[in-house]
């Protein structure tokens, strides 16, 4: 695509007196991986949802993938929060998968079976997912159910990937499996990577730009440029100290600024 894969301006979002953000305007290039940070409330998922059609702008306008905002836009692949599956579910880890096909769709959708079980065949093995894809997905561990819905967003060979914190829950063997291979979907087919998180440190080494949201405000630049003292303590209103260890970003500063689920490590706050 010769323009931004997703370019929203001038947007803003409120839900009654309450902005989340205004006034933002981003474009992300192909093959671009953009960290959305921010604590809970900020509107990282909100966007997500407005990207997806699921949520109208306040102001402003927004596109993807070359179309408005909307349901049924096969060049756009998501991957949801890890959420447990019920153990009785019956859907097998290929059906999962599947259903990145033609989830809204009767038959076999634009593909004939054969090409479709092939495709499907693929796309679990690129996620070393074979051993496991013939069972039912609620007998899977959740790293295993993730990486089958990894395999589900990319089988339509997404131009632009929307990630909704994929790692939550995750162990960090399979947080840095799940995040290495939307990494090199993102190198290997020039597909931009739009990924919310709490945590910026297992995604660090990808990360080309990072979207902070916070209080109504956000700032968007480099990681150097955004995850530092002078930035943060901009947005939260009180002196933020971000300390750089071991090739790790950590945040120290007022508890009462940050949220709950960030306010642990041994040198200070997670950043979130």
């Amino acid at each position: 695509m010769s323009g931004g894969v997703v370019e929203i301006e001038s947007a803003g979002l409120r839900f009654g007196d309450r902005v989340l953000w205004s006034g933002l305007d981003l474009d992300v290039r192909p093959g671009e991986f953009l960290a959305v940070l921010g604590p809970n409330g900020s509107g990282k998922t909100s966007l997500l949802r407005v990207l997806l059609g699921l949520q109208s702008l306040s102001s402003g306008s927004a596109s993807i993938a070359g179309r408005p905002p909307g349901r049924g836009n096969r060049r756009i692949g998501y991957i949801p929060q890890q959420r447990a599956m019920d153990e009785q579910l019956t859907l097998r880890g290929t059906d999962l998968v599947g259903l990145g096909l033609d989830g809204d769709r009767w038959g076999f959708g634009l593909l004939g079976a054969g090409r479709r079980r092939k495709r499907i065949a693929e796309l679990v093995e690129s996620v070393g997912a074979e051993s496991y894809a013939a069972s039912p997905v609620g007998r899977l561990s959740g790293g295993e159910q993730q990486r089958l819905r990894v395999a589900q967003a990319l089988i339509g060979e997404p131009d632009v990937l929307l990630c909704d914190e994929p790692l939550a829950s995750l162990d960090l063997t399979h947080q840095r499996v799940v995040s290495e291979l939307i990494d090199s979907r993102r190198r290997e087919a020039d597909t931009a990577v739009l990924f919310v998180t709490h945590e910026i440190n297992p995604i660090l080494s990808y990360v080309d730009r990072v979207l902070y949201l916070v209080n109504g405000q956000f700032r968007i630049g480099t990681p150097d440029e955004v995850m530092n003292s002078e930035t943060l303590s901009e947005l939260y209103g009180t002196r933020i100290e971000v300390l750089k260890v071991g090739g790790q970003i950590h945040v120290a500063g007022a508890q009462s600024a940050l949220c709950e689920d960030e306010v642990h490590h041994h040198v200070g706050e997670r950043v979130s």
